[in-house]
């Protein structure tokens, strides 16, 4: 979502759900992995909204659909193609939209090419791209050019047709499974509701092409100008309720706290850093450099920038790769937390191995979960074990104080209910104890590699301060030491005059504890809250809210209206906070036109084009870089989305056979299954029961009771065909590996006709390992490493396997 509308966040929340008219679920089983999510839905659907629901199993969110499908995993961009061909075709989509909040009529570069399944740029010996021909035509002053009209043959949209013109439904239908009439009833249905929202989770994200998938969806969105209204937008379902904090604060490799970007070891200086990243981010950064150093960052030492470690872009640090940086030794001591790596890892071989090869581990958790206890592992051979393994006991959720911050961007504060038991400790005692007792043993140390810690600002109290870390994020004035009241305030600070330890967080502290208000007014009626916590950035609760107005900041939806332009008091007013460059610029000025302010065009994305704004339109005299405002976020893979097959498939790529799976996935896994051996899709997914790895639900019995093992969901056609009844054991192999479980014979799978040819879809739950009260096999022993190239996550959701009775 952040090369198309310029944040990574989901556009809507839970609670305005209910005002959406049709619903597109695909990638999430809703009903049983975010009821919260359900329970809007189910409230639209009562005032008559429709319910299509995409998904490879006939789920319990299936159950209440008006439209299911049946899709072969990994598929999703094929159908989707399709529907945008017929959008396109059938002038479905929001010409005003289009022309005034998207790129539609901006140039591409004349450079930019696509056939035969690639992108201008390709090489093949480093399967990457050169994106320099991803970009627009520029005039003299450095800025996109605009054609005349839709049908200017340079312009994006006019790319965007030529290349899904070859997405029919008739072709999607012999790559997805999903029968052509059905693809058309999905369009149909969800272009005739107004407004229309997407929902989607894992099983659209763990795919080699996961990122472009979603970005399918957002071309949806903009040319149907769905994003920016009540009921509209584009909702990932996170699977935790603090998946979203927890990616605000960097759980990323690529990011610095409020998504700013990672400096790695080219950009030397704050102006290496900001030729490549923009000036947009020099407040930000210093801002963050002063709550994280304090008085220790000057301008006269670049703010501390050189106390940031810098990232080596030629090594991938993402999480499956880390694994294998510690196979060959690079990596001495993982510190694991709130992470259950021999269970959740693909081909999880790889991570039993890698940890034995460490000098050091420790584990913060609840439990002894598997990797804590990988060395006892049946099979393995303790003695060659050199691993010091080292358990610190962490605190449940419900004895630590803090905020989470969900789905939604709300960021809610909550209190401990419980002392933690014996010696456990919230994770916050955990790191500071931590920090304090690393800072000691340095003390006095005259080395640069250790100026860090010695010089980091750690101001959390005797006892650390889960507020006192929250106002940190939320910002302070460095001149008088006082919190700053708004994100507004924090804006118009000189630069090195105010810190905030997550620049998007500002204001959250700024007039008391805001995330722990509880007023559940609502008078606009739309499920806005706005007096219920905070949401970043300014509590606005729908992202890209101009949308939702015409040229002249007038709302185009009298029942859902979220923001407009008042001309008496020359202010953008509304019932949400008006997500605007500036509140008093109205909507005839530059700034007041632009419905996508974190993008470079101000306008949402349909081609994700290689653009940095502000760039001068000669070279600085002095010779230097020049640095421009802001860049375009980028797909590494692709501008648009283009369909490829998942690294292990059944069939070949019908659209261009000889570039079958993405020419830029990162395939960790050494072993490769082909179709002839293992035939049949698996596709992986959680239940109710079990929370991810299991490392907590699988140690409490009633949970045990209710789902005490793993299985193996196949179809009737299936099980006749292999001799199983509901209840057999049979053995699921694949190159990887191969386990052991019941069989669970069911009509919610089918058969379905790939290019011709009967496939079988094999599902499995995966949260089980050998530990815990309720051990069993591990599904990701089938699994494979296989990575999307922007994200880094793996395809759980496809690989190739076989069955058979045990």
């Amino acid at each position: 979502m952040s090369p198309s509308f310029g944040r990574g966040a989901m556009t809507n929340s839970w609670s305005d759900l209910k005002n959406a008219e049709v619903f597109l679920i695909a990638g999430s089983n809703c009903a049983e992995n975010h009821p919260i999510a359900m329970k809007w839905i189910l409230r639209a659907k009562e005032k008559g909204a429709k319910v299509i629901v995409v998904d490879p199993r006939f789920t319990r969110t299936a159950s209440k659909a008006d439209v299911f499908a049946q899709i072969r995993p990994g598929t999703d961009i094929a159908y989707l193609g399709a529907i945008i061909n017929y959008i396109i075709e059938q002038k479905l989509y929001d010409q005003k939209y289009v022309l005034n909040y998207t790129n539609a009529l901006i140039k591409v570069s004349k450079d930019y090419k696509s056939e035969e399944g690639l992108f201008s740029g390709y090489d093949e010996k480093t399967r990457k791209y050169a994106t320099a021909s991803w970009g627009y035509q520029l005039g003299p002053d450095k800025k996109p050019l605009k054609a005349e009209s839709l049908e200017d043959q340079d312009s994006v949209f006019a790319k965007l047709k030529a290349h899904y013109s070859r997405y029919t439904f008739e072709t999607a239908e012999k790559i997805s499974g999903i029968p052509a009439a059905k693809i058309k009833e999905i369009a149909d249905t969800f272009c005739k509701g107004k407004p229309g929202t997407i929902l989607y989770a894992l099983g659209m994200t763990q795919h080699t092409t996961g990122v472009q998938g979603i970005r399918a969806y957002a071309i949806i969105q903009l040319l149907l100008g769905n994003i920016g209204k009540a009921g509209g937008g584009i909702n990932a379902l996170r699977g935790e309720p603090n998946v979203q904090g927890s990616t605000d604060m960097a759980n990323l490799v690529s990011n610095l706290p409020g998504y700013l970007p990672y400096p790695s070891n080219a950009d030397q200086t704050l102006r290496d850093y900001l030729v490549k990243n923009g000036s947009f981010y020099e407040k930000h950064i210093v801002a963050q450099l002063k709550a994280w150093f304090g008085e220790n960052a000057t301008k006269e030492n670049d703010y501390g920038y050189s106390y940031l470690p810098k990232t080596n872009p030629t090594v991938n640090g993402t999480f499956v790769k880390l694994f294998d940086l510690m196979e060959k030794g690079q990596i001495k001591l993982l510190f694991n937390v709130g992470s259950n790596s021999l269970v959740s890892q693909p081909d999880r071989q790889r991570v039993r191995s890698a940890l034995a090869k460490l000098d050091m581990l420790v584990v913060s958790d609840l439990f002894e979960i598997e990797t804590a206890q990988f060395w006892r592992e049946p099979g393995v051979k303790t003695a060659d074990i050199k691993t010091e393994v080292i358990m610190f006991p962490a605190a449940f959720v419900y004895e630590k104080a803090g905020t989470m911050s969900n789905s939604s961007r709300w960021i809610q504060w909550k209190d401990a209910a419980l002392k933690p038991l014996g010696e456990s400790k919230p994770d916050l005692d955990l790191m500071d104890i931590l920090f304090k007792k690393i800072r000691k043993l340095y003390a006095g140390s005259t080395e640069v590699k250790d100026a860090p810690i010695l010089k980091a600002r750690w101001e959390y109290g005797e006892e650390a301060s889960a507020l006192k870390v929250l106002q940190e994020l939320s910002g302070y004035d460095e001149t008088t030491g006082k919190l700053l009241p708004t994100i507004g305030d924090y804006l118009k600070a000189p630069i090195g005059t105010a810190s905030t330890g997550c620049w998007i967080y500002a204001g959250v502290t700024g007039n008391g504890n805001l995330a722990a208000r509880r007023k559940n007014d609502d008078p606009s009626g739309l499920g806005l809250f706005q007096q219920w916590s905070f949401a970043w950035p300014g509590n606005v609760r729908i992202l890209y809210n101009r949308a939702s107005c015409d040229e002249l900041g007038q709302p185009v939806d009298a029942q859902r209206k979220l923001v407009w332009w008042d001309s008496a008091a020359k202010v953008w007013a509304g019932n949400d906070g008006a997500d605007v460059v500036d509140k008093t610029k109205g909507p005839e000025t530059p700034e007041g036109k632009q419905s996508f302010r974190m993008n470079p065009e101000g306008v949402g994305r349909l081609f994700a084009a290689v653009y940095m704004s502000g760039l001068p339109a000669e070279p600085p005299a002095d010779g230097l870089p020049p640095i421009g405002i802001r860049p375009g976020g980028l797909c590494v893979d692709g501008p648009m989305p283009e369909f490829y097959e998942p690294t292990e498939s059944p069939t070949t790529n019908l659209l261009h056979p000889k570039v079958s799976a993405s020419p830029v996935a990162l395939v960790v896994s050494t072993k490769i299954g082909k179709s002839e051996e293992f035939p049949h899709v698996l596709t992986t997914y959680g239940v109710v029961e079990h929370f991810c790895a299991g490392g907590i639900t699988r140690n409490i019995p009633w949970l045990n009771e209710i789902m005490p093992e793993p299985f193996a969901e196949i179809s009737k056609k299936l099980g006749e065909k292999i001799g199983v009844k509901e209840g057999d054991m049979v053995e699921v192999s694949s190159a990887r590996g191969k386990i052991t479980v019941r069989a669970l014979v069911t009509d919610r799978l089918q058969s379905y006709k790939i290019n011709g040819k009967d496939t079988e879809t094999i599902g499995m739950p995966w949260s089980w390992g050998f530990a815990s009260l309720s051990p069993g096999p591990s599904t990701n022993d089938l699994t494979i490493a296989a990575l999307d190239p922007g994200a880094g996550t793996p395809e759980y959701k496809v690989c190739l396997v076989n069955i058979r009775r045990a």
